[in-house]
């Protein structure tokens, strides 16, 4: 069944939530619901930042707190950031029905508060997470995103252009189709890194808005890495290819390590200028994590 599970920085709790999420038991029935099914994190206005959902991610399992008693973690997979937070509440009303009968708005915390972990209906789950992937589903963005016809295959292509009302219901599909993770994961980084590749400080983009810099993932998917935007490095298409080979890595202070014996000498001279420090997003916030840089490294150095 699907659910919402609310998260905020500061929180106190052991949340990595990528990987996993942790809660109190008190919580666990609705928890249970949700095994196998998917779900939209929820950051509350308490957390000191913008309200409203910002995720999807499936749950694969529960599992007691070994340290903690009375505290459980649901294991978490296939994380996807929205485009963009999603409103608790748009013109038409709340996505979550049961808060368009709360008799003020002023009450809608309260109403929440004691419920971080609640089921929601497939209709309300499709239109938040249709909502959260506008941008990324938009036909306009379609040719800078790679999902247009020269690039993306017809099970992609459905999706991309069906009727919204049809992208609710297909939800689940649009959430785990490689195609369009990539397209959203593509977007969010290049406008991190304002579509300048990370390593040379080349930035070109065409009359169709298509930046030259790719989206390269430092911990591949394969492997077990997520689609956000600090597992991510804007990359020109040749820097990429040597990263995605491991002839290139990085150190956790941001520096370039070279495979000197293996890089072409006449590529040497695009990394001159960026041996101490990559070019990195203006938000810090953005900047790779370090478990991620270790996980790319590791392969390097063997």
């Amino acid at each position: 069944m699907k659910a919402v599970f609310d998260t905020r920085p500061g929180s106190g709790y052991d949340d990595e939530i990528q990987t996993r999420y942790h809660f109190p038991d008190r919580y666990l029935d609705g928890a249970r619901k949700a095994i196998g099914d998917w779900i939209v994190y929820r950051a509350p206005r308490r957390g000191g930042g913008k309200i409203g959902y910002f995720a999807a991610a499936r749950v694969v399992s529960l599992d007691p707190d070994p340290d903690l008693p009375g505290h459980s973690y649901a294991r978490m997979t296939d994380f996807l950031p929205f485009d963009e937070i999603v409103p608790l509440e748009r013109a038409t009303g709340f996505y979550e029905d049961r808060l368009n009968f709360v008799a003020k708005r002023s009450l809608i915390g309260r109403t929440l508060q004691g419920h971080s972990v609640r089921t929601i209906s497939e209709i309300e789950f499709g239109e938040i997470v249709r909502d959260g992937l506008e941008k990324t589903l938009d036909p306009s963005n379609a040719v800078r995103l790679e999902l247009d016809a020269a690039h993306a295959d017809p099970e992609t292509l459905a999706l991309v252009n069906a009727s919204e009302e049809e992208q609710e219901r297909r939800v689940v599909q649009i959430l785990m189709n490689r195609k369009i993770r990539d397209a959203s994961f593509r977007r969010q980084v290049c406008e991190a890194y304002d579509n300048t590749c990370a390593i040379t400080g080349l930035r070109m983009v065409n009359g169709g808005g298509k930046a030259e810099a790719q989206a390269a993932h430092i911990w591949s998917v394969a492997s077990g890495g997520p689609d956000v935007v600090q597992n991510g490095l804007a990359l020109s298409a040749t820097v990429h290819w040597l990263f995605d080979r491991h002839l290139i890595s990085l150190t956790d202070d941001y520096g370039l390590l070279v495979s000197h014996n293996r890089v072409p000498g006449e590529l040497r001279s695009l990394f001159e200028q960026q041996l101490q420090r990559i070019r990195l997003p203006k938000n810090q916030a953005l900047w790779p994590r370090p478990q991620y840089i270790r996980q790319h490294r590791a392969t390097f150095l063997g």
